[in-house]
């Protein structure tokens, strides 16, 4: 049996598990699908500039980086944890399709367990202005909007956002360079990353990332007031058409709660000649 509209938006929406969180963008869906860094260029030109200076170009060269990947897939195990150390785990797909001029297109759909079986996140992810984000639910045989306002709540449940799962670009945050130190057995380069969409759930984003091979490896997001609310940390790191980096693991921990949400990555395949059509609203209810 179907359950009822009211119960079922609630437990697709997460509306059950706990309040939005005050205060975030994406967290990182580059960082959730790329596992991109923000490198620190030659200082070539390091006595000239401000933080605020280098600290945008590290981002704009890590975005430049990332060019040209065209699409590619994925699958992926999300494992949540309570504070308790209970678990439970979904089976998802994953697709991505590259959009010159504007944001990347996504879509998320869920395999297992089958009350979630069928679930689809859609994102249109822009340059300059928001991103449009839409949810199938099966069970209502609907698809519903996610409004700007609900960007920061959590995405079926997890520790990430829906706003977390939407690709970021450079033009939706300011920068600042902040220091160098090291971060395990890398040189790594912290700035700071503040969104300029005033629903973010965010206030600023801290991120170290290694000179060298352009990845992240943590990410700390803090809250509207200024609260650090949780960490995002990658692992697993593996290299793809000799040039593109992804994570293989990405553990986000929320610090009020206790809870966490690790995502398991597998089966990276790029250039699939992935289309348009896809990655559309009406395509939404056709996913299997």
């Amino acid at each position: 049996m179907f359950p009822d509209r009211e119960t079922a938006e609630k437990r697709f929406m997460g509306q059950g598990r706990r309040k939005k969180a005050p205060g975030a963008r994406q967290v990182f869906f580059a960082v959730l699908i790329t596992g991109l860094a923000h490198v620190c260029l030659p200082p070539a030109h390091a006595q000239a500039e401000t933080p605020e200076e280098k600290g945008l170009r590290i981002a704009r060269e890590a975005s430049a980086r990332n060019d040209g990947f065209g699409d590619f897939t994925a699958g992926m195990t999300m494992v949540l944890r309570d504070r308790h150390g209970r678990e439970s785990t979904r089976q998802m797909r994953f697709k991505v399709l590259e959009v010159q001029g504007d944001g990347d297109k996504s879509l998320f759909v869920f395999d297992q367990p089958r009350d979630v079986r069928g679930t689809a996140l859609l994102t249109h992810a822009h340059i300059n202005t928001r991103d449009d984000q839409w949810l199938y639910l099966p069970a209502l045989k609907r698809v519903k909007r996610i409004n700007a306002s609900r960007r920061s709540g959590s995405f079926m449940g997890s520790e990430f956002s829906y706003e977390d799962m939407s690709s970021p670009e450079v033009e939706e945050y300011t920068y600042k360079y902040l220091r160098d130190e090291p971060c395990g057995e890398f040189a790594c380069t912290v700035t700071e990353q503040v969104p300029l969409d005033k629903d973010s759930g965010y206030s600023r984003k801290v991120v170290w990332q290694d000179a060298d091979e352009l990845r992240t490896w943590k990410m700390e997001l803090y809250d509207r007031k200024g609260s650090h609310l949780k960490t995002l940390t990658l692992a697993d790191y593996r290299q793809y058409l000799d040039r593109y980096w992804r994570a293989g693991e990405q553990t986000m921990v929320n610090h009020l709660t206790g809870a966490s949400t690790m995502l398991k990555w597998s089966e990276f395949r790029f250039r699939n000649n992935l289309q348009d059509s896809e990655f559309t609203q009406p395509a939404l209810r056709r996913v299997r």
